[in-house]
């Protein structure tokens, strides 16, 4: 999601640091609410509210996103130091009491709101052990105050493999949830480079997001890897799968359920997840992301395809998903920018998955 589409891997580089929005944060209050995970439906719509204002326009309060979501991700948190993350609301969405209040009605209409960690400025560090417990009493703070149901992984920059980060973000998240409690929700929205990436050459980025999801499986309650902004990627056979096509979107997912042996199949074997926790991740429109835009057919097709076996391209799944999760996108304010196609769509494609 970078620039206009703010990228969301969460390893750009071989620096220490990974990376939220804004250098600026408020306090975290001690005021503290209780945490109530909505139940996802089979099958979600998942996209990115913007707290701040970008070329789709301010943002606004939760109360007017358009009822075709499912979850909520509230981009982003920000960086106070130390590990601390802290949350600045703009003033477009209204009061933190009335933004509190929306988050309770939309999860009292069954929908799911996250902290979204991430985005493309700014940057935190978990070296230590201080900045590790200043990351988990913070992020718990925050989900506590606010209410939101769990937070959602869309880091940018800063982690590469063997850095102590990786272990210590793992640990960490382990740490929120044990706070939080057992109806925790966890995502991740990781670059194609940094996952399926590691199919061939393994090392510094490429699938340096493996670690983490295979840590945090257990936790993990959906990931949507990004499908834009960076080409192609090489499937198990070979091949590349261009992005902005049925193959790229199915053949991603089938690689994060079936599993895939890294480094040109003489690397670890990433053990595959449930189908249930794996979403793709897609742009809305023309505008919010730079490449990698997709019809609403090809969104269409890869969601039969994957829980159907129907409409597939060149790539199908050995059995169909019925339990596929859904769809992530770039992002709810875009969507509705461009007059809510994307959405429309890909909520009439969920819903007759059944």
């Amino acid at each position: 999601m970078k620039a206009a589409c703010i990228s969301a891997a969460m390893m750009a580089s071989v620096a220490s640091a990974t990376s939220f929005r804004s250098a600026h944060g408020i306090p975290v209050s001690a005021l503290s609410q209780s945490v109530q995970a909505a139940s996802l439906p089979t099958h979600n719509l998942v996209g990115y509210w913007h707290n701040f204002e970008n070329p789709a326009g301010k943002t606004y309060p939760l109360s007017k996103i358009s009822k075709d979501w499912d979850v909520i991700n509230v981009a982003f948190a920000v960086n106070n130091g130390n590990g601390n993350v802290g949350f600045v609301l703009d003033p477009a969405a209204g009061t933190e009491a009335q933004f509190i209040a929306d988050i309770k009605t939309l999860q009292a209409a069954g929908k799911t709101v996250v902290l979204s960690l991430g985005g493309q400025d700014g940057s935190v560090s978990l070296n230590d052990a201080t900045e590790t417990a200043n990351f988990v009493n913070s992020v718990t703070a925050l989900i506590k105050k606010f209410g939101f149901d769990g937070i959602d992984l869309d880091l940018e920059n800063g982690v590469s493999q063997g850095l102590p980060i990786i272990n210590n973000l793992i640990s960490a998240v382990k740490q929120v949830k044990q706070n939080v409690g057992p109806n925790f929700y966890l995502s991740m929205a990781p670059e194609h480079p940094y996952v399926q990436g590691g199919a061939g050459a393994y090392g510094s980025i490429w699938g340096a997001y493996l670690p983490i999801i295979d840590g945090l499986r257990n936790e993990l309650t959906q990931i949507h890897v990004q499908y834009y902004n960076n080409g192609g990627f090489v499937y198990t056979d070979g091949r590349t799968l261009n992005e902005g096509t049925v193959d790229c979107l199915v053949g991603g997912s089938v690689m994060l359920i079936e599993g895939f042996k890294t480094n040109y199949g003489n690397g670890w074997e990433f053990k595959g997840l449930r189908p249930d926790q794996v979403s793709f991740g897609v742009p809305s429109g023309p505008s919010s992301a730079g490449r990698g835009q997709v019809t609403n057919e090809v969104v269409t097709r890869a969601l039969t395809c994957l829980a159907k076996g129907v409409g597939c391209d060149t790539i199908k799944p050995k059995t169909p998903y019925a339990t596929y999760r859904g769809v992530m996108t770039w992002s709810i304010n875009w969507d509705s920018h461009d007059g809510y196609g994307f959405s429309k769509n890909a909520r009439s494609a969920l819903d007759s998955l059944g």
